[in-house]
């Protein structure tokens, strides 16, 4: 059976990117229908990415100017973390290099030494994402001038609903239908895969592939198909969040904050029109109403709506695509957004897709493949964010059990090895880095006992030479960078000189 219609269910920033990922790659030779109802609400807080979500609207063609103004979005560099460790501290995952590495040798190993024999500057005085960030600092450097160094790396902030409408306006441009009504029935063939959606107008939609992003509810994988879900509640408690936007107190942020309280953390998200607020808890911890008023004291600006409480279950479906449904978004699963890998995780997801595409037929060997390489994504971004929650030095119940519980044997091992010698592997295709990994291992204060025996390859000279010499041209470099501020106001004057609507290039 050829593939020739394929039906999202949902729209949305899941249906939407993937709708126009597909058309993209795939227009010439697939009808796509996209199914959605305006009665039902999208969750809409994941206004936080991480960098490779530039190269999804590169593919694209997207115009980086242009999707800053229509998305009222701004630059992200990292996400600083407050009180993760202790009341008081403070560290940032950001992205982009640390140092330079000599060979073989990660910079890190340096630094520790250098640190054991009382070098006092930090790890962050090394890493330029950092001191922009800080500073509030940006334009697009992919080198350091007359220098080895890497440049910025950045991601963005950005208006949920708005990247879903510019993405909806693409896709219909390239030839995507989309549908409005409300699913009353998934109809089953013959051998127990999805034929047809039954509309509540009495309008059937038909196809040989659907794509569910019908949120939590899973409508199409979970219900009609009864794929399984797994619980991953035992690892990582939080199962609410409440969201209200707020005013801006002064120039946005080149970074996201998320700060963590007494059963769970806040998030502040910077937007040019608006900061988007968040607050994550375990309810059996913190009531509603509790966690409703600490959200409220905490904002920065005045409020612009009533919370909003959103309610959800940490974990995945063991079978992300089953029979002839691929899911994605809320409705492949669920992991907390502190390291903003919701987006990704449909970007990802739909570029698996595409890579695995059947043309003349379903293949087992392609399903078992996708539903192999997620899973292997989805634990290491697990134990990515357990790693946060697990060291911690708070003194509340729920970071004392969050630090006792046992945790999966592949982070435990991780732990153990970083402890030890200050080494990080980065397994297959997975999604952090090593420097992301020791940057949140040492940020919270996991420190290790030892460091490779490569980096006693320099003197004690050397090494202080090497270490001021990064400082300085980092140093040097953040302050010439221009204001955050400035360059959103450029970008919003080149998207003005390019007229309205949505500009693609190629």
């Amino acid at each position: 059976m050829t593939i020739k219609n394929v039906v999202i269910l949902g729209g949305g920033s899941a249906g939407w990117m993937s709708a126009a990922m597909l058309v993209k790659s795939l227009g010439k030779q697939l009808a796509i229908t996209l199914v959605e109802s305006d009665q039902i609400a999208t969750v809409g807080v994941g206004e936080a990415t991480i960098p490779p979500i530039g190269l999804f609207n590169r593919y694209l063609g997207i115009d980086e100017a242009e999707f800053l103004t229509q998305t009222q979005g701004t630059i992200k560099l990292g996400i600083e973390f407050e009180n993760w460790g202790r009341e008081g501290e403070r560290y940032m995952h950001a992205f982009g290099e640390l140092g330079r590495d000599l060979g073989i040798t990660p910079f890190i190993h340096y630094w520790l030494r250098a640190r054991q024999q009382g070098h006092g500057r930090g790890l962050w005085d090394y890493s330029l994402n950092y001191q922009a960030a800080k500073a509030g600092r940006f334009i697009p450097l992919p080198k350091v001038p007359d220098s080895p160094l890497k440049g910025l790396v950045h991601a963005y902030h950005f208006d949920a609903g708005l990247y879903a409408g510019l993405l909806r306006r693409y896709s219909e441009c390239l030839g995507v239908k989309r549908i409005e009504g409300k699913v009353v029935e998934v109809a089953l063939d013959e051998g127990g895969a999805i034929g047809e959606l039954v509309l509540a107008s009495g309008q059937r939609v038909a196809g040989e592939l659907f794509i569910d992003c019908s949120g939590q509810r899973a409508r199409l994988i979970g219900e009609a198909l009864g794929g399984q879900f797994e619980d991953w509640g035992h690892y990582l408690p939080a199962d609410s969040a409440l969201a209200v936007p707020s005013e801006n107190t002064g120039e946005p942020r080149p970074y996201t904050r998320a700060i963590a309280h007494d059963v769970g953390w806040q998030w502040q998200i910077p937007l040019q029109h608006r900061t988007g607020n968040g607050l994550v808890y375990a309810s059996r911890y913190l009531g509603d109403d509790e966690a409703r008023a600490k959200l409220l004291a905490a904002i920065e600006g005045k409020a612009l709506a009533e919370p909003r409480l959103i309610r959800f279950k940490t974990g995945r479906q063991r079978q992300q695509w089953l029979k002839n449904c691929v899911s994605l978004g809320l409705a492949s699963g669920f992991l907390e957004p502190l390291e903003s890998t919701s987006l990704h995780l449909v970007q990802s997801g739909i570029t698996r897709l595409i890579k695995l595409f059947p043309r003349t037929g379903i293949a087992a060997s392609a399903v078992a493949e996708f539903n192999r390489q997620s899973a292997e994504e989805c634990e290491a971004i697990r134990d990515f964010i357990i790693l946060h929650y697990h060291l911690n030095q708070r003194p509340e119940p729920f970071w004392q059990a969050m630090r006792e519980m046992a945790v999966p044997s592949s982070l435990g091992r991780r732990l153990a090895l970083f402890g030890d010698c200050g080494r990080v592997f980065r397994e297959g295709a997975e999604l952090f880095s090593e420097v992301a990994w020791q940057q949140v291992l040492i940020g919270q204060n996991l420190l290790p006992t030892d460091y490779d025996p490569l980096a006693d390859s320099l003197d004690g000279k050397e090494l202080e030479g090497y270490l001021a010499n990064l400082a300085t041209i980092i140093t040097a470099t953040r302050d010439k960078l221009p204001r955050h501020g400035d360059f959103l106001a450029r970008a919003r004057e080149l998207a003005a000189t390019k007229g309205k609507g949505l500009t693609t290039k190629g």
